[in-house]
């Protein structure tokens, strides 16, 4: 068996300046695989720049993220958003069509399709448009999506943000199943309730900066940082 050569992403003093306005200021951190990460903080404190940061979809006005592995080989990642980007084709359509971009070759793309499918419990609507599906639909088959292509690591912003309490619910069942098959998940959410449920461990950021990384647990019995206090209590402001 090929030996195994997991990817370790860094980011060192990373600092991103957006429309004039400092997003992230100085921000590190190591990601290995393994936890399962939740990063909180309150609005406008740079959650989503840092996940498209990482993902690599914003470039850091200064400092780096850099992938490591000793072979070389580049690490697999996806990212999910909070407001999914449906193509005009099916729900399998939309599964095949990234497939085939990430040089997966037919048939093995209808059946790894399907096989997601089956995964988010969406095969009965696989060859509905993906544009009229409802807003929790929508997630699971951009979830499917990402599952689809093996991701080492998935990024996901506030993939619950807008959807009912049964809808969050089965999209917090696919995440921990994502997760559960060794996929390294790191993701944002305002929901305190589902941090707990899905959490390994906390990544707290205020004012664009690291202001706390903890076990899930310590996190919420035993915050660390004053600001971090102040959010849990609901003291701290809101931009």
């Amino acid at each position: 068996m090929a030996e195994r050569d997991p990817f370790v992403l860094e980011a060192r003093d990373v600092s991103v300046v957006l429309g004039g306005v400092r997003a992230l200021d100085g921000f590190s951190l190591t990601l290995e695989p393994g936890l399962r990460t939740v990063v909180l903080g309150p609005n406008g404190a740079g959650k989503s720049v840092l996940l498209r940061t990482l993902h690599g979809l914003i470039r850091p006005t200064s400092g780096t993220v850099a992938w490591g592995r000793r072979n070389g080989r580049p690490t697999r990642q996806a990212m999910v958003f909070q407001r999914p980007i449906m193509l005009r084709r099916s729900a399998i359509g939309n599964i095949t069509y990234a497939l085939s971009v990430n040089g997966v070759p037919e048939p093995e793309r209808t059946r790894l399709a399907a096989g997601a499918l089956v995964r988010v419990g969406l095969t009965d609507i696989a060859r509905r448009p993906a544009r009229v599906l409802s807003g929790g639909e929508q997630q699971r088959l951009a979830l499917a999506r990402a599952w689809a292509l093996a991701p080492e690591i998935l990024f996901l912003d506030e993939p619950t943000a807008s959807l009912d309490p049964g809808a969050t619910a089965e999209i917090e069942r696919v995440i921990a199943s994502i997760a559960a098959e060794g996929t390294r998940v790191v993701m944002t959410t305002h929901n305190l309730g589902q941090a707990r449920r899905l959490a390994d461990e906390i990544v707290f950021i205020h004012a664009g900066k690291a202001a706390e990384r903890t076990a899930a647990d310590r996190f919420f019995e035993q915050p660390a940082s004053n600001e971090a206090r102040l959010f849990l209590q609901g003291e701290l402001p809101w931009k």
